[in-house]
């Protein structure tokens, strides 16, 4: 089908969407929600011409929770995250992350894979909380299917062939919590000026274990802390001491200027949104025990 603005087409599977993308002539753009896309005039930014729609792709759609993993379709929306994994207690960071995330209208259309995939877009507030569940992405490409460590993929994310396709993303299940933080202010609408997504265990003693941290909106692209999970593990689940060692490992992050906030305010905001996502595990620890 063509539009005023060139080539808008339509794939029915995965393979569908493969061959089509590999046709590199056409040039064809993948989009689903395409509420990152709609922006672009915003951003002034050169608006694509060829465009090719996932939305008819069954095995792309939906979240599907089992004993061994949640399996997060590309095209599930952020909506969606909200209202299957509310109540999760592993999968709460997550849940929480899709449901303040933007506004409630751009919440209904966005999806995961929208959130992965834009090199864009520093403030996703999915990508963090999938990063602290260990997500691995089922992707495809001319050279067939594979896997891949969000993390993985993330830190070569501008570097990714060209037609590759994110088909899902896969969260192990384990005896986790997690929490989400965000920051907004009226400069930034409804998008974060940092982020931190929190998921870990406790072991026998009730001390911290296998502890993720992740930071989104601070720098170009969400990455874990390490630094700080280090620190913490085999710690008591304290919001106090979190926070305090916070805020003697953020040499670790180089934030980014932008309109909405300087690089150093991002930095400088992210021991309180520590606090706050460490506040959150412990109240969940205290239901539990309850």
């Amino acid at each position: 089908m063509i539009s005023e603005s060139g080539e808008i087409c339509f794939a029915d599977s995965i393979d569908d969407a493969a061959a089509m993308l590999a046709d590199r002539a056409r040039g064809l753009v993948p989009i689903a929600g395409a509420t990152w896309l709609i922006r672009a005039p915003l951003r002034k930014e050169a608006v694509p011409q060829n465009y090719l729609s996932l939305t008819r792709i069954a095995e792309m759609k939906g979240i599907t929770c089992t004993d061994d993993a949640v399996t997060i379709g590309a095209l599930a929306t952020h909506q969606e995250l909200a209202d299957t994994l509310a109540g999760d207690g592993q999968f709460q960071g997550l849940a929480a992350a899709g449901g303040t995330s933007a506004n409630p209208g751009v919440r209904r259309l966005a999806t995961v894979g929208g959130n992965i995939c834009a090199t864009g877009f520093a403030a996703a507030d999915v990508v963090p909380a999938l990063l602290a569940q260990d997500a691995k992405l089922e992707i495809i490409s001319a050279e067939g299917r594979s896997a891949i460590a969000l993390e993985t993929y993330l830190s070569t994310r501008t570097a990714r062939p060209d037609g590759e396709l994110v088909i899902k993303a896969v969260l192990p299940r384990t005896q986790a919590i997690s929490a989400h933080a965000r920051l907004t202010m009226r400069a930034a609408g409804d998008y974060p000026v940092a982020i931190v997504s929190v998921c870990g265990t406790l072991d026998d003693l009730g001390k911290l274990a296998a502890l993720r941290i992740a930071v989104g909106s601070v720098e170009s692209a969400a990455r874990r802390w390490t630094a700080l999970e280090q620190a913490l593990t085999g710690q008591d689940l304290s919001p106090d001491l979190a926070e305090t060692t916070a805020r003697a490992h953020l040499g670790e992050f180089t934030g980014r200027d932008a309109v909405d906030a300087k690089g150093s305010y991002r930095v400088r905001v992210l021991p309180h949104l520590v606090r706050l996502a460490f506040a959150d595990l412990r109240a969940q620890r205290e239901r539990n025990a309850t």
